[in-house]
């Protein structure tokens, strides 16, 4: 691999390096802790240039119609069990669109890393953006600083007294009356937002029940281990967590296929021996954010999002706040106060999430009915209801008292500036970062890019008559201006899409629909490169410290280290 030179003292470095030679480079911003850069994966390829209005129409195509049927509001006085969801069964899978590949809780993991690693404030949607001059204030490291912020010398509100671990938040249980068993996040008396690193982690339930989990697992090591101080918990805390994303979460989105291809030692315990084969992503001295990474292959998450989830299995109505609750389960977002999980704002206090519903935990994955893990949906061309109108750019959501039809569900713009629908915001983002085309992307990579037919906008599941529930061909969206040009983001989905396409051909509708996605070569090569070569190019990662490392915990004892461990060790499981 090349790399360029280092500038001599005094020396402006060339505009194309790596991870350095961006505009305002020379700018001493005080400290490096907080920032690294974006720059560019391939930086030869031309941008592919597209009107607004043709990624409007193709992200109307990828944007799902309501999926589920709201149930009326409980009446005072009358029953408190909620009766079966339409179409829930006793099966492990129950929806054609379900990854079994994928437990749900990976699609909040996901979105949890990216926080992790990715946080431009100043990007714009349609201005056109030089990735070369933006800032991303996040440390491009899997380094957990959306946990930690600027730590406790620095923060110390986020943590107790003596500064070896978190401040915690109110008690949460499963249901009214029940053992509290989980912990929110703490948060202002004020407003009730989250004082946490990062806002965006309370931005939907999930998510910010899956960061108090981080600050229990760092807080059991702090007990664990009463004579470390805060650096050796950190530490801990942070190898851990890479583990399972180098271990766990990346062979189950790029593909066993694809984890071998770029590190050909399975184990991946030995640096020295056995160099990943980082084909794509060079850096010169620091590593950098990849553009092409977070403005499209790793937004592949969003493709994975339910539009509903049981939170847990006891849950009833305990309250009438839970009008929102469809069988026990609860919309991802909603234009409908408390209809939705939205974050921001303090919730129920029986809203705890039990997570062996989100990750293998003490079997879990293996169980039908109602105590299964939910599966996220496949990664395709396809984004649920929801997502259309997301809370932070929509209306203030309607009275709780609303009639509930699907149209009040939704919610409408703030402003047409700045849509709500999340796959338009993905489109118009990409074209306003100048990103290639997914098949310069491909050809540039040493793959075939995908055919127009291969190109497909719907949802990889079957129907009843055996056909593929597409909506179009690429080739028959904006008038046949994105043949042999598709934007980067669609690509990656369609790509993954199309993999599963293929697996399926000659298989019956139920073998179908069980079959599982991962993401494609373009997509999946990206995405492993970037995060591995993140933990790479970090001296403080463990790949760099002890390569060897495993973790030791009682829930490891197994030889196997998964998120469902990470959790039942910061819970006490």
């Amino acid at each position: 691999m090349e790399y360029m030179r280092k500038a001599k003292p005094g020396e402006s470095r060339a505009a194309g390096a790596h991870g350095g030679g961006v505009r305002g480079d020379q700018v001493n911003r005080g400290s490096r802790v907080f920032e690294g850069r974006f720059g560019r994966m391939f930086r030869s390829l031309p941008a592919a240039e597209f009107e607004t209005a043709d990624l409007t129409e193709l992200a109307s195509l990828m944007s799902a119609s309501p999926e589920t049927e709201p149930i009326p509001a409980p009446v005072p006085g009358g029953p408190t069990e909620r009766p079966t969801a339409a179409g829930e069964t006793n099966d492990r899978i129950q929806d054609g669109e379900e990854n079994t590949g994928i437990p749900a809780g990976y699609t909040y993991l996901g979105q949890f890393i990216d926080h992790d690693i990715t946080f431009d404030p100043a990007s714009s949607l349609q201005k056109r953006n030089d990735p070369d001059a933006l800032i991303d204030f996040r440390t491009p490291a899997l380094d957990l600083d959306c946990l930690y912020g600027r730590g406790p010398d620095d923060q110390p509100y986020m943590f107790e007294a003596g500064g070896r671990k978190f401040v915690l938040g109110d008690p949460l249980s499963e249901d009214v009356g029940l053992p509290e068993k989980t912990r929110d996040l703490p948060r202002m008396p004020q407003n009730n937002r989250a004082v946490i690193g990062d806002k965006r982690n309370d931005e939907n339930v999930i998510v910010s029940q899956l960061q108090a989990t981080f600050l229990r697992f760092h807080n059991r090591v702090a007990d664990d281990h009463p004579d470390w101080k805060f650096p050796e918990i950190q530490r801990y805390v942070r190898w851990h967590y890479q583990y399972v994303v180098l271990h766990d979460f990346l062979p189950r989105i790029v593909g066993k296929e694809t984890m071998r291809a770029v590190w050909k030692d399975p184990l991946m315990v030995n640096v020295c021996g056995s160099e990943p084969d980082l084909c794509f992503y060079h850096f010169h001295d620091d590593p950098f954010m990849p553009i092409e990474f977070a403005a499209a292959a790793y937004r592949f998450g969003h493709s994975m999002v339910r539009p509903i989830y049981r939170l847990n299995t006891k849950h009833k109505l305990s309250d009438p706040r839970d009008s929102k609750n469809v069988a026990g389960r609860f919309f991802i977002f909603a234009g409908v106060q408390e209809r939705g999980l939205n974050g921001f704002g303090l919730f129920p206090r029986h809203w705890a999430i039990d997570w062996s519903l989100f990750f293998d935990i003490n079997g879990s994955g293996t169980k039908g009915g109602t105590s299964r893990v939910q599966p996220s949906y496949k990664i395709d061309t396809s984004l649920v209801n929801p997502l259309h109108f997301l809370p932070e750019f929509s209306s203030d959501p309607k009275p709780a008292g609303t009639e509930l039809t699907i149209t009040a569900l939704q919610s409408t713009e703030k402003d047409k500036r700045s849509p709500n629908n999340l796959a338009v915001r993905n489109l118009w983002r990409g074209n306003a970062m100048g990103l290639p085309s997914g098949e310069d992307v491909a050809r540039a990579m040493g793959y075939t890019p995908l055919t127009p037919a291969e190109l497909l906008v719907g949802k990889a599941q079957k129907n009843d008559d055996g056909s593929i529930d597409v909506a179009k061909s690429i080739a028959d969206v904006a008038g046949g201006r994105f043949v042999n040009k598709s934007p980067l983001w669609f690509y990656c989905l369609a790509e993954s899409y199309a993999k599963w396409v293929k697996a399926v051909q000659g298989k019956s509708v139920e073998v179908s629909n069980e079959t599982p996605t991962s993401l494609g070569p373009v997509g999946g090569r990206i995405v492993a490169e970037t995060l591995i070569g993140l933990m790479l190019g970090d001296s403080h990662s463990y790949l760099n410290q002890d390569p060897r490392f495993k973790p030791m915990l009682p829930t490891a004892m197994t030889g196997h280290f998964m998120m469902g461990d990470f959790v039942k060790y910061a819970l006490h499981l």
